[in-house]
């Protein structure tokens, strides 16, 4: 028998934190059972195309919606599914803004929907607002809704959602063994890198102002004046890179500040540091966390962020942001000085392996195509 095809709805496949999730459930998937298949909101090529195309999915592209497109984009959409409807028993929505649009025109087609939710807390922007406003009757149109954790399905569909039967916790799992500690490893990778015998800050993330990436460079800044051979490894890639980079030439740290760009090693990066800071604004539940956990690799990170993400023992600490880059630049320190250990079984034992989520997703499509 053929697969049952199931139509992810994304922005891009790119490497960021909901698509590394996805893509890790789709290697581990039985693709003789369920197979992806990719709606995006862009022309340009994405990271993750060609392992897609290998791994037996498709790729349909989509207009990017702006809002103001909104009776064009639902015209896309309703073509979309007269056509493509018998091909998708299922259709995954990972893209909240339009969720209410692509998931509703699914449903008329007779289609099983899910939206899911990747992160929590917006700021106080009018494009914030505009996301609310759009992604809110999303909450009374989808068939099943996932979130990465309890804040972010709450902010996303409320607490009459989360409450009901409805709603599922689907954590964003991760390769166990591909993260777990190495000291080998770590070694080679300081070496490559040139840092052997420095102390490593790392960072990994997509430079957006939620990430807040200026007060990491600030810390650091901290840092330095008690650790001068201190090095920042910062991963990723964004509109607000150029920014950053302006800061580091202010602060006359280019010298001590790594720029890597979008990786696809970031397991050996995380072997390389020796404490990740990570003081986003808010987010849902960053897989990036889970992984450097995994890698036994001590975390500084703000209590913005849902403790959902703390799942082992003695190696993250919340800190306020209120508490300035100089009190942050101090519990760095304390939390280098942490000895590396392997973690990976307490990761496995919270149930963020994928191997295990790949099974439960596997068996939920199932169910919900019989």
């Amino acid at each position: 028998m053929s697969p049952i095809r199931v139509l992810q709805v994304i922005g891009s496949m790119n490497r960021g934190g909901a698509e590394t999730m996805i893509m890790n459930l789709y290697r581990k998937i039985d693709r003789e059972k369920i197979q992806f298949d990719f709606v995006v909101h862009t022309d340009k090529p994405c990271a993750y195309d060609d392992e897609i195309l290998f791994l037996g999915g498709r790729i349909w592209h989509c207009p990017r919606f702006a809002g103001s497109n909104v009776f064009s984009y639902r015209r896309w959409w309703n073509a979309f599914f007269t056509e493509h409807a018998s091909d998708y028993p299922v259709v995954h929505g990972h893209i909240g803004s339009s969720a209410a649009v692509y998931l509703k025109a699914a449903k008329k087609s007779g289609l099983f929907t899910v939206a899911h939710s990747h992160s929590s807390g917006t700021d106080h922007s009018a494009r914030s607002f505009l996301y609310r406003a759009f992604s809110y009757p999303t909450r009374h149109i989808a068939d099943w809704f996932f979130a990465c954790s309890i804040a972010a399905g709450v902010d996303r569909y409320g607490q009459a959602v989360v409450d009901s039967s409805r709603f599922r916790i689907l954590n964003n799992a991760i390769d166990t063994v591909a993260f777990r500690y190495d000291e080998d490893t770590r070694r080679q990778i300081r070496e490559e890198l040139g840092v052997a015998d420095s102390l490593v800050v790392g960072h990994v993330g997509r430079f957006d102002a939620v990430k807040n990436q200026p007060f990491a460079v600030r810390s650091f800044q901290a840092l330095t004046e008690k650790h001068p051979d201190a090095r920042l490894l910062l991963v990723g890639n964004g509109a607000e890179k150029p920014e950053v980079e302006a800061l580091v030439r202010t602060l006359d740290l280019s010298d001590r500040v790594i720029f890597t760009g979008v990786r696809a090693d970031v397991a050996l990066l995380l072997q390389a540091m020796d404490v990740f800071l990570f003081p986003s604004i808010y987010e849902g539940l960053p897989v990036t966390l889970v992984e450097a956990q995994c890698a036994g690799l001590p975390c500084v990170i703000s209590d913005t962020i849902p403790p959902d993400c703390i799942v082992t023992e003695g190696l993250v600490v919340q800190k306020s942001l209120n508490d300035g880059p100089i009190s942050w630049a101090d519990q760095l320190l304390a939390c280098a000085a942490i000895q590396r250990t392997d973690h990976s079984q307490e990761i496995i034992a919270h149930g963020f392996d994928v191997n295990d989520t790949a099974r439960k997703l596997e068996e939920f499509y199932l169910e919900k195509c019989r």
